[in-house]
Order: structure tokens, then sequence, then C-alpha cells
């Protein structure tokens, strides 16, 4: 038994010694990184229409009776040949003459801070590069809201493909609310599953304040502005009504632009009706104008696969050196630690 509790107690040791040294690594590399500008990141495409036909060649192979597969192979393994060697049927060749317009599809989840709004810029920029008049695009939006600088600026990404004269469709499957909703009445079509949380055209704001605690301490806070309005309320100050109302005011001339923004946008919506800070379901919000569409967003890309090419489009960050080393370590450091409790209770048995 004492064996066994020093060689945990050297195993632990190890851990330690190793887990440390990778945290060292981490922080030199990072310490290094520093100053090298922002993270490089990377386009991808993926084409989800061969992606779509190869699923729909895998499940009718599977439902085939035994007898039936070898042929049903032979056969698709020609198609392939004679695609590569450009024999092509005669529907084929007339979609070709034509060439099939493009569909791209672009997602964004949305935080609190719209941090993915940089990722957008990215993709959105790619997509004008390249599109052509006849191509189409489809964000997959989901988001509560958030700050409105940022909603702002993810809200001008969607309208730089609009200026561009690219038809634009915003599909909501869950949620679309406050500036996730700015963001979606930018497109050509909103389209919504029944029960996605739609509106909630309202601003919100608010701080907790703790200057009774902190005279109740004898704690004092002092605070200088210059300018009457430089800071309205505070968290640590105590507030008055004259900064009470300042801030109340600054939220109603955001609600008021909010309010114009969505009607400029959504001209046969009845504003002053949707803008009270309430949310509707999917048929609701079909019923006020919100959305144009009750329709999921996988429905409409197997819709759009009929006459057009699908692309996704995502521009990724790749980590730095210094933080897969940190996750490699934690990791590490994880499993061992799982694997020392588990030996720890075992052995005690």
């Amino acid at each position: 038994m004492e064996f066994l509790y020093e060689y945990g107690l050297f195993l632990a040791k190890a851990v330690t010694i190793v887990v440390s040294i990778g945290l060292v690594i981490g922080l030199a590399l990072g310490a290094a990184a520093k100053g090298k500008g922002n993270k490089k990141g990377e386009l991808v495409f993926e084409n989800l229409s061969e992606q779509l036909e190869d699923q729909q060649h895998d499940i009718k192979r599977a439902l085939l009776p035994e007898s039936e597969v070898k042929a049903f192979d032979k056969s698709y393994k020609k198609q392939l040949k004679d695609k590569v060697k450009g024999k092509k049927s005669k529907e084929e060749t007339e979609k070709t003459a034509s060439d099939k317009s493009k569909l791209f599809v672009v997602n964004f989840n949305g935080d609190v801070h719209a941090s993915q709004v940089d990722a957008l810029r990215e993709e959105i920029t790619a997509i004008i590069s390249i599109a052509k008049p006849e191509d189409k695009v489809l964000i997959k939006l989901e988001s509560p809201g958030g700050v409105v600088h940022g909603y702002g600026l993810a809200a001008s990404q969607v309208s730089r493909l609009k200026d561009a004269k690219l038809h634009t469709t915003v599909a909501v499957d869950k949620v679309a609310a406050s500036g996730g909703y700015m963001m979606a009445c930018v497109a050509d079509k909103i389209i919504s599953a029944p029960f996605a949380i739609i509106g909630s055209i309202g601003v919100v704001a608010q701080l907790p304040n703790i200057n009774k605690l902190l005279k109740k301490n004898d704690i004092d806070i002092e605070q200088h502005t210059a300018g009457n309005f430089k800071r309205t309320l505070t968290v640590l100050g105590e507030n008055t009504e004259e900064g009470r109302n300042k801030f109340k005011q600054e939220l109603e001339e955001t609600h008021v632009l909010f309010k114009q923004f969505v009607g400029e946008f959504r001209q046969d919506l009845d504003i002053e009706k949707v803008a009270t800070g309430e949310h509707w379901y999917g048929k609701q919000a079909l019923d006020l104008n919100l959305v144009d569409k009750i329709q999921t967003s996988d429905d409409f890309v197997l819709d759009a696969h009929k006459e057009h090419e699908l692309y996704s489009v995502e521009y990724k960050v790749k980590p730095k050196l210094a933080e897969k080393l940190g996750i490699a370590a934690a990791n590490a450091a994880s499993t061992m630690l799982g694997k020392m409790s588990t030996w720890s209770i075992t052995s005690a048995k």
C-alpha cells in the first residue's frame, strides 16, 4: 500500500513538471508572437452540392436489394467517368450552357458583442469579389442581439451584398432578436422556422450601483468629468436624477434610430405595432410582416440545389502555436488528473 502511495505521489510530481514546462513554453511563444499583427485566417469554400449528391447516392444504394447493388455501383462509376471525360446528358448540357448560378451559404452565430462580424466581413468581401449578377447568398443567422455598434456594423456588411446587386436571403431557424433582427431586416427576404424567435425591436441597458454599500463602509468615490453628460450613470458613484433622465433620453433616441432603420428595409411593416420590445414566433411574425416565409434553412438549401450550385463560405482563424500548446497542456493535465482520480478511488477499495 505504501508503494502505491509513493507511486501516486511520483505521478503527481511528474504531471506538475510537464504542465509547468508546457505553460512556460506557451507563455514564451505567446510573448514572442506579440507585435506581429492580428491573427491570420483563411477562407474555406466547400461544395455543398457535391456533398448532397454523395449523400443521396449513399441513401439510394442503402435502400436497394442486395441483388441490385452491383449494377447500381457499375452505373454510378460510369457516370463519374463520363463526367470526368466531359460527356454530359442533354439535360446537363442545357444547364451548363446557361452557366448554372451559385448560392453562397454563410453562417452567422452572433453573441452579445457580435464578435463574428470580423469573419462575416471577410466572407462577404470574398463573395462580392467572385460572384456574378445571377448568383445569390443565404445567411443562416442565429442571434439574440447585443451591442448596437457591433450589430450595426454586421447589418452594414449584409447591406454590402445588396449594394452589389446580389439577392440575399436570411434564414432564422432559432432566434433573430433585437440586433439579430436588425441584421436580418436588411436582406431581400427573411425566412423563418415556425417557432423561431423574431423581433424584440427595442433597446435595453442596465448596470448595478453599489454607492450605498460603499458609503456604509466609509468609502468615498471621486469622479471628475469635463462636459455635463460625459458620464450619466455610474456603478460606484451617486447617480443623479438629471443623469438618469439623460440616460433614458439616449435610450429613446437609439430606439427611434432602430425603428427608422427597420422601417427603411421593411416598408410593409407597421413599425409602431411591432417596435414594442416584444418578440414573436415565426408564424406570428409572418402575420406581422416581420418575415416573408415559413421555411427552415434546410428546406431552402434543398430547393436551391435544384437550380444552383451550392457553396459554403467560412473564414477560419488559425490558432497560434502558443494557443495550441496551451490547449494541449490543459487537455493532458485534465486527462492525467482524471486517471489519477480513478486510480486513487479504485486503490482505496
